[in-house]
């Protein structure tokens, strides 16, 4: 793992299953180096996670759970860590590989992407929530969304790449206010060296994402994850065939998109015309 990659910050769930996969390891008998060659990581990647500074990969608690025989208990202290209320049940397990990703492309024809939403733009989305949600719900889903955002300014060494359909913005969701103040908040993302934004056009002889919205993500470890979002329900999906077909998709549809100066040119021009 390079060193030059930013951590996040530990926070209580995850230093709670550093703190038991230390203990287990040690009932065991089994030190780090022998512990991390058994499960296939470095010993440092290892320390990381003991002293939560990491995010158990998928795979990774199976097989400490195998090699230290802590009779379920890793598995608990691991469910615990994607409980974020606020976050849809279906949605957490990506949103925890959200947090270590070293490249996240998105695609999205239906709203704009939580990670680019204002507050004003979210608040809209929830109040209009069917069936209704109550106050506390409300506030607990902004919360958690505005949290979520903390990635792309926390992590700049990831590179963020967004497709967006131009009718997002033409559709006025919350008002003419809201449109302005979230056409302005992506053009200030824009900004940012690590992320890059794309508008694919209302009108577009051909179009490569048809089938719907698409999300990728790689992980330190270069191992990609896809992830489809329904009404309902959302699936993680890790099968290569499949995140190929998706990948070959995004790629088609970044060149058939504007430019990502034409995207900032076509947005400027929008604020502009309010």
């Amino acid at each position: 793992m390079s060193s030059s990659r930013k951590e996040p910050e530990p926070s209580d769930g995850l230093k709670t299953f550093g703190a038991v996969l230390k203990s287990f390891r040690k009932r065991a008998g089994v030190t780090q180096e022998g512990l991390a060659d058994e499960v296939g990581c470095s010993s440092h990647f290892l320390a990381s996670i003991e002293q939560g500074r990491r995010l158990p990969p998928l795979g990774f608690v199976d097989q400490c759970e195998a090699a230290l025989d802590a009779f379920g208990t890793l598995r608990l202290a691991a469910n615990q860590l994607s409980r974020k209320p606020g976050l849809a049940t279906w949605f957490r397990q990506w949103a925890l590989l959200e947090q270590e990703a070293v490249a996240l492309c998105t695609y999205e024809c239906r709203l704009i992407p939580g990670l680019l939403q204002t507050a004003a733009y979210a608040r809209t989305l929830f109040v209009n929530q069917l069936p209704p949600l109550g106050d506390e719900q409300i506030e607990a889903q902004l919360a958690a969304r505005v949290e979520r955002q903390r990635l792309l300014t926390e992590r700049p060494n990831t590179a963020y790449s967004f497709i967006l359909e131009e009718h997002l913005f033409l559709r006025g969701m919350g008002g003419h206010e809201v449109t302005m103040e979230l056409i302005d908040h992506v053009l200030g993302l824009a900004e940012r060296r690590n992320i890059e934004v794309q508008i694919m056009p209302v009108v577009r002889a051909s179009h490569a994402g048809l089938d719907g919205s698409i999300r990728l993500l790689e992980t330190p470890e270069n191992q990609w994850f896809a992830y489809s979002e329904g009404q309902r329900s959302g699936q993680l999906i890790s099968a290569p065939q499949e995140i190929s077909v998706l990948q070959m998709r995004y790629a088609r549809m970044r060149a058939q998109a504007l430019s990502f100066e034409h995207s900032v040119s076509l947005l400027e021009r929008m604020r502009g015309a309010a």
